[in-house]
Parts: structure tokens; C-alpha cells; sequence
């Protein structure tokens, strides 16, 4: 318990808390001891022991100095709060301060909010440094600026500078300075600082250790701040078991230990972690991925380049069980490329949990997350969230269930969890300026991350997803990156950029122009990584900037397919899938716009008859109706196994006409495939569809893998990819593939999967000149539009990114001078970062879906659960027709949302859908109601929309269908 005693009566009159009626208070001092208090248990129990050890690693006396220095930040963090701006807002309290000699200038009032207490308190702190103990002003700024961004964004140059031109706010003289430095030095004496005061002097922190201990700082002021953990009320707030009772309530997890397997054979490993089939050997690329996390430095990178079916996931985690032993890793964090990638791969997370033991046998239930916006609405989160699930561990192992915690599950501090599923969105906002980045980066500072289907992201995602790596790499965390196709120059990129943050210093050099024919000398270390093309392959962090590439063996399972030529005419491909499924059979037809599916699921419809159904699986269906429709591919499509599990077989006859969802993270397989022109690594991970699995019975027309290119005029010189590909992917990128697949398309040889993918990837993403002269001009031409709009798209990113990792001493001052506020995944937040990390012209929007019968609001008749019921407007519906609501979001196409079309539609459906009574409610608040009559139909923006179950959302305007 504090000595409050040790203060005079002026200090301990100071207040630091009151309940929302002002009713009951806290003096400044008792919150200030809370929170020291709270950061010295975190610190003891809860953080893992990497990040530890990197705030350690920079004090002289080391551990025992992070503790005092974590307790004593926290202890100060508040110091802002014994100036008159803060002092002033609760009238009671300013008057008993009054009346003791406290002088409150007549100008507090009107420019009180000049002041906040956070940068107030930088302030402070650094005079008291300065003027005390004679620190530098640059030695004193990198310890300030941990209390001046306590709440979330660090002070700027500008709003230190009001501050300080308003010294009344601060309180210059009389009591104000006099009790500032009186609790400065008794909360030092409090958290064993005093005597390290002058030492610490001497150390430059790196901004890495300052934005961790701005996170601590955070959540330390979040627990303590909680009046339900600590009371406001002189006989509470001096309870001698305050602190234990909080601690206990809160029952924060304690970190993952992870048991040494340094003597288990991989075949040991993977049998005991995994659910394979008895006999089953791990693949080559699984054996050669965890030998390299036992030597790879750690922290270090790991990139695995690998065919799909590979079993890249399961060798991702366990690699993270080794190098989370080797670093002092507590959990990890999964990134996936979307919502639906995400939820699929949390159920395969949680399995893996259930079977992984512990070092720590008294360690309770492990903390899991689901980190993006509708995460509730996945239904194993949701059981985890309301009691946890029971753990299915292995016979031979020990271990542990899997909860999701409470107080972690709150906004902001999911990430915070042990393990983490979500998507790419959450890694890339550790690179944007956003308020409480700082919690994203202590969140994933104390794991191994693992980045799944990195081929996904553009130029300017990847601009994010370069400065996120930069400052993992600075924080110490391991990172397994996984890609079965990815260019050469991505390769390179985002191991210079994990050396940059690794190594703390940065190369010369901006984006590098890789359209043009005659890249820039790279003749350094990274060269091996560029030049090498061999596949499957692993690149490693070196021990320098010399990364290590390590070529491995596929899995045996390879076959040949055959590419062809196809018109872009639906009467032409109608006929031929007509020819080809007389004998029956599964084909898969890939386009690249949603109106290309909806356009050409109508055409053979009409022309295939009813013989042949033709389903559709795109992007623009609800989100119950979206898991549906991805349960049907793969209880339709899946593998023999996963059939005979499920007592069912294939269709003997069908025709699935998907767009880009179809292309990854599902397990379906095809007998023929047809596919729009797109980029090579797109095309080579829709081929991943084709022939699967091994099946007996494929009709004999189809017992060969064949694929149908179309989507462009092939008559055309070179050839002219149609419109809409055209806005979804850039023009030189279909080219480029065009050009590579011509030996292939001209029937000179076959494709050899999985052997011809890194020759395929890296020639249509190299330097060098592909394809006929004829084509020259036209792809030069292509390459200079290209590249403008690659800087272009870069410099956008550039604006919002955090900025790179300084050299030590340089304070966070201004570091989120950017800043764009708020991305947790609540009150529309999520939708506003998402906007930021992606570079999509319009703003993703998402409406719920009702339907409106007479004067009532019911939830969508078809679905299978809470469909058909009335949705009251007077009061709030309850959690489970909410829940059922948030089930119904769709995603607004951005063909609507553009050229300002997202504020029409919010101010339209607002105006047509506003339900007073919902504004308050946790799950419905924020969101959007789209209310369609009984034929499924709705007018908005000057557009008709259509919604069924089987064909998605259709936007129709003057005729046209709008792409």
C-alpha cells in the first residue's frame, strides 16, 4: 500500500478520478500507486518474457531495471493531472482545491483544452528531469513521451508548443509546481527509481522499447482505472487487499510456454500435433520448414514458397512452437487475406491449441481471439466467447482448453490475446498512424506471426505490410511468411524490409522500378533471393544482410495440364461445356468481376438447359448466405475424404460459375476449369482447383486436366483483355501473363504443376522481355502506365504510414502526426482503417439486409436459423435477432460507393432507416439498413437492387447491369 502519509495535505488533495455524477472521487496519488502497481503484475505474470527482454536489453541493471522503469512510467503516467487545465473540470473538487491556495488563472476555462493531460504531463516530466536531476532536453524526451501518448497518439511539436505558450495552464508557480515535483519524487522512492534516476541518464531507449512502454502504460491506466476492479471511496480506495482483489477479478492468462522439442523427430512432432492419418509423413517442405526454425536466427524470417496442398499451414505452426521456445514468444498471430480465410483457419487454430501442451503445468485456460469486425458472428468464437470449449488433447500430451478472455475480447485489445486469428487488416494497422498503434504493436511483440497467402496484397498493401515487418523485426518477433506463388521482387522486399527494422539501420532507395526491362544493380546480399528460382523454396534471415535460400523437395504429387485458348463468346462456351459434360462432370469457371459471374451463370443457364446446373459463388452475398454458399463448395466439391465423412458424392453434372473467392483457402476440387485471364500467380492458384485430389471415376473426357483461357480478344495483337479485368488488375500484369502462357496456350507443351510455377512466376514478374516483337511496344508502354501508378500507389500509402524505426535516442515525438484515429473493430472504425491499408478507391460499406413485409421489419425468411422474425424498431431487438441481423451484412459494391456514392448511401438509408431507439446499442448502433420488399428488390442511389439467396446481390441502373 502507498505511504500516503509521506505526502502533504496539498498533495493528496489533488484529485485524479471521480464517478460519472462527480459523486465519489480518487486523488491523483492513489491512481497513480494503482497503476504502478498493476504495471509492476503485468510485468511479473503477463507479459511474455521477449518483450521483457527487450525493454530489458538497453538498461544497465537489465530486468530488474525494465520492472522499476515499467512501475515508475506507470506510476508518473498521470502527472498532467495536477495542472489547473484538468483540475478545473469538476467544480466541487477545483473549489476545495481553491480554498487551500491552489490559484486557477481566469483563463483556465476558455483554453483548458489547449492542455490535455497527456502532453501536459510530457512536460512536466521532462522539466522535472531536466531541472532536478540535470538530464538532457533530448535524454528526457524519450522517457516523457511514454506519459505524454498514454492516451493512444504521442504529443506533436505543435501541441507541446501551445502548451508551453500557456503556462497558466500548467500552473507556473504557487502550489502547482511545488506538488507536481513533491509526487514526482515520491512516486520514484515508490517504484525503487530514485537511485536509478542518474543511470538510466545515460540510456538512449529505442523507439521500439518506447512504444512498448507507451502500451503498458496504457493498459496499466485501463486496469486501474476500472472502478469495478478498483473503488472510488476512502475505505476501498485504502483497502489493504486493493490490489490483490483487483488482480484476482481481472484473472489476466499468464503466456504461453512452449515445451522444448528440440529431440522430436518432425514425423513425432507432426503426428502429435496434427490430426494425419496414421503413417502419414510429414512433406518434404514441412520437414525442411522446422529444421530451418531450430537453426534460423531467431528473431528472424522465414519465407516458404510452396504449391498448394503442401500443407504450408500446418508447418507455419509448428514452427512457431520452436521459435516461440527459442525467442520467449508467449502466443502467435495468424493473418489471413480476409474474413472468410480468417474463420476458416480459426477452427484449424483451435485444434491445434487442443493439442498443444505446456511448460507450465498449472497454467489455466489458454486465450484466443478472432480479431475482425463481424468476429461473433463465427460460431466456435462465439462458444469460446460465452464459456470456452472443452479441449480434445491428445492422449499423450498435456495441456489446456481454450477461452476467450473477457477483458481482452474488449475494443482495442483483442490483439492483446495469446493467440490471435485475423486478417492481414490487423498486422497492416501496426504500420498506420492510428490512435493506440502502440497496443497493436505490444500486442504482436510478444508472439510469433505468421502471414498466410502473401501473393494477395498489391503495391500498396504492401507498402503497409513493409513498414509492419520493419517494426516487428525491431520489437524481435520471428516471422513465417507463406506464399505458394510469389515474385522474386516481393521476396527481396520484404526481407530488406524485416533487416531494416532487425539490424536498425536502413538502405538507400525508394520503390525500385521493377517494370522495366533493365532493373538497378542489386548485386548485394539479397541477389541469391532475386535470382533464385528453384521450388518449392525457403528464404532465412542470415546473420547479416545475407539471407539464407534453401531449396526442398515437393511432395511427389505432380500432373500436367493442358491450356487452350477460348473466345470470349457465351454461346461459344456454352456449346463447348455442352460437348464436355456429356459424359457428366465438374467444371469450375473463374471470372474476374462479379457482373462477369451473375452475366455468364445467365447465359448457360439459358443454353445448358435444365441437364446441367450452373450455380454461382462470388463476393456479393450476405454474410450468412456467403458461409452457406462456402459449406455447399466444400461439402459438394471437397475432397473424397471429407465426402465419404459426410455420406456424400459428387454431382454427377455441374457447372460452378465463381469469381475470385474460388481461388484460394478452399479445399474444391474440378474436372475442368475455365478461367478469365489474370495475373499468373492467379491463375496458377485457380489451376490448385483443378484435379485436386486423386478420384476415381472423372468422366473420360475429363480425365485429363484442361483449362479454358478466356476473357480477352486472343485475335487481337497483342491480345486485349476485357474491360473489366482490366479495372481489377492492371493491364501489364495481364500481359505479362499472357505472354508467359503462350507456349502453353499455342499447345507446345503442357503445364507442370508443381514444377513450372517459380519459372512461370518470375519470368512474368522478371525484367526481362517476354513475348513476341509484336507484342514489344505494348507492353513498354503498359510497363511506364504501370509504374506510374506503382509510385503513385506507394506515395498514397506513404501519407498514413507510421514512420520507419530511428536509431536510439530519437523520442515518438510527432510520430502519429498523421494520425487518422481510431481502428478497432467497433462503431465503424475497422471499415475507416481498412480504408487506409487498402487501396481501394472507394470506401468499403456493408448494409444489413431486411425485409420489409407491410409496416414490418423481418430478418430474411430463407435463412435456416432466426429467419422470418420481426425485427421491433421502437426498442432494441434482443442479442440473439441481433446477432442474427449482423448475420444479413452485405458489402456495398464500390461501383455505388465511389466519386463520393459511400456518403449518398449513408445519408439515404439513414434518412429512410434511423431507429432512435437503436442508436445506443452495442451490436446495431453503427449499422446500416438495407430493407428490401418481398421480391427481394430495393432502390438506392438511383440503382435497382436485387437479392436472392442463390444468386447474390445484382445492381442494375437505366438497362445495364453496373459491374
Amino acid at each position: 500500500m502507498t505511504d500516503q502519509h509521506a505526502l502533504s495535505e496539498s498533495a493528496r488533495l489533488v484529485w485524479g478520478k471521480t464517478n460519472r455524477d462527480r459523486s465519489f472521487w480518487l486523488p491523483l496519488h492513489r491512481h497513480l500507486a494503482d497503476s504502478a502497481d498493476v504495471a509492476g503484475l503485468l510485468w511479473d505474470v503477463w507479459l511474455p518474457s521477449s518483450v521483457r527482454q527487450r525493454i530489458a536489453e538497453p538498461l544497465p541493471d537489465g530486468v530488474d531495471d525494465g520492472r522499476r522503469l515499467v512501475r515508475w512510467l506507470a506510476g508518473v503516467h498521470d502527472i498532467g493531472k495536477a495542472t489547473p487545465a484538468f483540475a478545473w473540470q469538476v467544480r466541487h473538487l477545483r473549489k476545495a482545491m481553491q480554498d487551500h491556495g491552489f490559484v486557477f488563472d481566469a483563463r483556465v476555462e476558455k483554453d483548458r483544452l489547449c492542455a490535455p493531460h497527456g502532453p501536459a504531463g510530457h512536460l512536466a516530466l521532462s522539466g522535472w528531469l531536466t531541472g532536478r536531476h540535470g538530464w538532457t532536453h533530448d535524454q528526457a524526451e524519450s522517457y516523457a513521451v511514454v506519459v505524454g501518448g498514454h492516451h493512444g497518439v504521442p504529443p506533436t511539436d505543435a501541441g507541446l508548443k501551445a502548451i508551453r505558450d500557456r503556462p497558466y495552464l500548467l500552473g507556473a508557480d504557487g502550489l502547482w509546481p511545488q506538488v507536481r515535483d513533491e509526487l514526482l519524487c515520491w512516486m520514484s522512492r515508490y517504484a525503487e527509481a530514485t537511485g536509478r534516476l542518474s543511470a538510466w541518464r545515460e540510456v538512449a531507449l529505442p523507439q521500439p522499447v518506447q512504444v512498448l512502454l507507451t502500451a503498458i502504460v496504457i493498459v496499466s491506466d485501463w486496469i486501474a482505472s476500472n472502478d469495478d476492479l478498483f473503488p472510488y471511496g476512502f475505505q476501498r480506495e485504502n483497502a489493504p487487499d486493493r490490489l490483490a482483489q483487483a488482480w484476482e477479478e481481472l484473472d489476466l492468462p499468464t503466456p504461453w510456454q512452449p515445451v522444448d522439442v528440440a529431440g522430436l523427430d518432425v514425423a513425432t512432432l507432426f503426428s502429435r500435433r496434427f490430426d494425419l492419418p496414421a503413417g502419414t509423413r510429414p512433406y518434404p517442405v514441412q520437414a525442411a520448414v522446422v529444421e530451418q526454425a531450430r537453426v534460423m536466427p531467431a528473431p528472424g524470417l522465414l519465407i516458404v514458397e510452396a504449391p498448394m496442398g503442401e500443407g504450408k499451414t500446418e508447418a507455419a505452426l509448428a514452427a512457431v512452437e520452436i521459435l516461440a521456445r527459442r525467442s520467449g514468444a508467449g502466443g502467435c498471430f495468424l493473418a489471413l487475406p480476409t474474413r472468410a480465410t480468417s474463420d476458416a483457419m480459426f477452427g484449424r487454430v483451435l485444434a491445434w491449441l487442443s493439442r498443444l501442451p505446456d511448460a507450465d503445468p498449472d497454467r489455466g485456460a489458454r486465450d484466443a481471439a478472432l480479431a475482425h469486425g463481424k468476429a461473433m458472428l463465427n460460431d466456435e468464437y462465439s462458444r469460446l466467447y460465452r464459456g470456452g470449449l472443452p479441449s480434445a488433447i491428445a492422449q499423450d500430451e498435456g495441456g489446456a482448453e481454450t477461452a476467450v478472455h473477457g477483458w481482452l475480447a474488449g475494443r482495442k485489445r483483442k490483439i492483446l490475446s495469446s493467440f490471435v486469428v485475423g486478417t492481414i487488416d490487423q498486422l497492416l494497422f501496426a504500420a498506420l498512424q492510428a490512435r493506440h498503434v502502440a497496443l497493436r504493436h505490444l500486442g504482436l511483440a510478444g508472439k510469433v506471426v505468421v502471414i498466410d497467402e502473401a501473393h494477395a496484397y498489391d503495391v500498396y498493401m504492401s507498402r503497409y505490410l513493409d513498414r509492419a515487418l520493419e517494426w516487428l523485426a525491431a520489437h524481435g518477433v520471428p516471422v513465417a511468411i507463406l506464399s505458394a506463388t510469389l515474385p522474386a521482387a516481393r521476396r527481396v522486399d520484404m526481407m530488406r524490409a524485416y533487416d531494416d527494422g532487425r539490424f536498425g539501420h536502413r538502405q538507400a532507395g525508394g520503390l525500385r522500378r521493377r517494370y522495366r526491362a533493365s532493373g538497378p544493380d542489386l548485386a548485394d546480399g539479397y541477389q541469391p533471393l532475386r535470382e533464385d528460382r528453384r521450388y518449392p523454396l525457403l528464404s532465412v534471415s542470415g546473420v547479416d544482410r545475407r539471407p539464407v535460400v534453401v531449396g526442398c523437395a515437393a511432395s511427389g504429387r505432380s500432373f500436367e495440364v493442358r491450356l487452350e485458348r477460348a473466345d470470349d463468346d457465351l454461346n461459344a462456351l456454352a456449346a463447348r461445356l455442352r460437348a464436355e459434360l456429356t459424359d457428366g462432370g465438374c467444371v469450375l469457371v473463374v471470372r474476374n468481376t462479379v457482373a462477369r459471374v451473375l452475366e455468364t451463370a445467365a447465359g448457360l443457364r439459358e443454353h445448358l438447359g435444365p441437364r446441367i446446373p450452373v450455380s454461382v459463388a462470388h463476393s456479393r452475398f450476405m454474410a450468412a448466405d456467403r458461409a452457406a454458399k462456402d459449406r455447399w463448395l466444400r461439402d459438394t466439391f471437397g475432397s473424397p475424404e471429407h465426402l465419404a465423412r459426410l455420406g456424400r458424392t459428387r454431382p454427377p453434372c455441374h457447372v460452378v460459375v465463381a469469381s475470385q473467392v474460388a481461388e484460394q483457402s478452399l479445399d474444391i476440387d474440378f474436372d475442368l476449369l475455365v478461367t478469365d485471364l489474370a495475373p499468373v500467380d492467379l491463375i496458377l492458384q485457380r489451376l490448385g482447383r483443378l484435379h485436386r485430389h486423386s478420384r476415381a471415376g472423372r468422366p473420360a473426357r475429363l480425365a485429363q486436366p484442361r483449362c479454358l483461357v478466356t476473357g480477352t480478344d486472343w485475335a487481337s495483337v497483342p491480345p486485349a483483355p476485357v474491360t473489366g479485368s482490366v479495372k481489377v488488375y492492371d493491364r501489364f500484369v495481364l500481359l505479362r501473363a499472357a505472354a508467359v502462357l503462350l507456349p502453353y496456350l499455342d499447345g507446345e507443351a503442357a503445364l507442370a504443376l508443381p514444377e513450372d510455377i517459380a519459372l512461370l512466376v518470375q519470368t512474368a514478374y522478371g525484367p526481362e522481355a517476354v513475348g513476341p516483337p509484336s507484342w514489344h511496344d505494348a507492353l513498354a508502354k503498359a510497363a511506364t502506365q504501370a509504374e506510374k501508378r506503382a509510385v503513385a500507389a506507394a506515395e498514397r500509402a506513404d501519407t498514413f504510414r507510421v514512420r520507419p524505426v530511428r536509431q536510439p535516442g530519437v523520442s515518438l515525438l510527432s510520430w502519429l502526426d498523421a494520425n487518422v484515429g481510431n481502428t478497432d473493430d467497433a462503431n465503424g472504425d475497422e471499415r475507416r482503417g481498412r480504408a487506409h491499408v487498402r487501396d481501394d478507391a472507394a470506401e468499403a460499406l456493408e448494409v444489413l439486409l431486411l425485409v420489409r413485409r407491410g409496416d414490418e421489419l423481418r430478418t430474411p425468411p430463407w435463412l435456416d436459423e432466426g429467419g422470418d422474425v420481426v425485427v421491433p424498431t421502437d426498442f432494441p431487438p434482443s442479442k440473439t435477432v441481433a446477432r442474427t441481423m449482423l448475420r444479413c451484412a452485405l458489402p456495398v459494391p464500390k461501383a455505388l460507393t465511389a466519386n463520393g456514392g459511400a456518403e449518398r448511401i449513408i445519408h439515404e438509408l439513414e434518412a429512410r432507416n434511423a431507429f432512435p431507439a437503436w442508436e445506443k446499442d452495442p451490436l446495431l448502433g453503427d449499422e446500416l439498413i438495407l430493407d428490401l420488399d418481398e421480391q427481394g428488390q430495393a432502390r438506392l442511389v438511383d440503382h435497382i437492387l436485387t437479392y436472392d439467396r442463390h444468386s447474390g446481390l445484382r445492381v442494375e441502373k437505366s438497362g445495364s447491369w453496373s459491374d
